[in-house]
């Protein structure tokens, strides 16, 4: 997972942590890279206040983007800073354990593998697995 280059603080990167939007959009993109298409069909939330959250996320230096033609691409990013990311990791380790977390991870892995489940616009892509966080 490439680095940030952003400086982070630890008052960011707990402010970025504090939103249960935030959380589930990270929950999301843990270990992959995820298109903007697929936050607002899982979140059930409108487009502008899924990229609101996910500029918040960038601001931070937790999360980096790639643009493929009209499509975003969001993944987890590793802070420069090695306090904020244990931070980070540890909490993604207990995402992982949250019941309405899992439930929206097994909603992206059935997109994935099953996209007539979600309507996702036509062309749209699909989440692309990703190495996990290096371990602080």
């Amino acid at each position: 997972m490439r680095c940030c280059s952003k400086p982070d603080s630890l008052a960011r990167i707990f402010a970025a942590l504090a939103d249960s939007t935030r959380l589930r959009l990270l929950n999301l993109m843990a270990g992959r890279e995820v298109c903007v298409c697929h936050f607002v069909e899982i979140l059930g939330q409108s487009q502008p206040k899924i990229s609101r959250h996910l500029a918040y996320l960038r601001q931070a230096g937790i999360v980096a983007a790639r643009r493929e033609g009209k499509w975003m691409h969001y993944s987890i990013c590793a802070p420069a800073d090695a306090a904020a990311g244990s931070i980070l990791s540890a909490a993604l380790a207990v995402l992982g354990d949250d019941r309405q977390m899992r439930a929206d991870r097994r909603k992206l892995d059935r997109t994935c593998c099953a996209p007539q489940e979600l309507i996702s616009p036509p062309g749209a892509p699909r989440p692309v697995l990703l190495a996990p966080l290096p371990e602080s």
